[in-house]
């Protein structure tokens, strides 16, 4: 069976991993066989070792164990990941067919969704970053990626939209 990849990137607070929980709800219904890994969490440390491309490092790692067990669907998310399809491709080791979406949010829905989560000081630099992400990912994102609008959208919905993109 070939493997596959959904990569689910965009700004913090676009929805990304509300999606993925949602679309995760929904192929678990259909009884489709798959794997979730929020790839934020892959080098979350500080100062952040990206320059030792420990996420590629872990998802090589995390991956090789899932496919051991005859797991061949992937879902992954990250801000950038559709920026990095080829490097996470590549650390997966058994060349995947793969399919990025970018998840797009309004500096609104963005606050409104941050705001639930931060605070203070860590709310505003959270803002600004994603501000910055999004401007990079609308700039940077090859056409192929898949672009979804987030904004007044529930999880459900925009899981619905990325689930009628999969061959799964």
């Amino acid at each position: 069976m070939a493997t596959h990849v959904l990569l689910i990137g965009g700004r913090s607070g676009s929805g990304k991993t509300q999606a993925a929980t949602e679309l995760h709800a929904l192929l678990k219904r259909e009884d489709v066989r798959h794997a979730v890994i929020e790839g934020d969490h892959l080098d979350l440390a500080h100062p952040a070792p990206w320059e030792h491309h420990l996420a590629e490092r872990n998802l090589a790692a995390i991956w090789a164990n899932y496919r051991e067990l005859g797991y061949a669907r992937l879902i992954y998310t990250n801000t950038v990941a559709p920026l990095q399809a080829a490097e996470l491709a590549a650390a997966m080791g058994d060349d995947p067919v793969v399919t990025a979406v970018l998840l797009r949010a309004s500096n609104d829905t963005a606050y409104a969704r941050l705001s639930s989560r931060e605070s203070g000081d860590e709310l505003l630099e959270h803002l600004r970053r994603s501000e910055a992400a999004s401007a990079r990912l609308d700039q940077e994102c090859p056409p192929g990626v898949v672009r979804i609008d987030t904004n007044g959208r529930s999880g459900s919905e925009v899981a619905e939209d990325i689930r009628d993109l999969l061959p799964w």
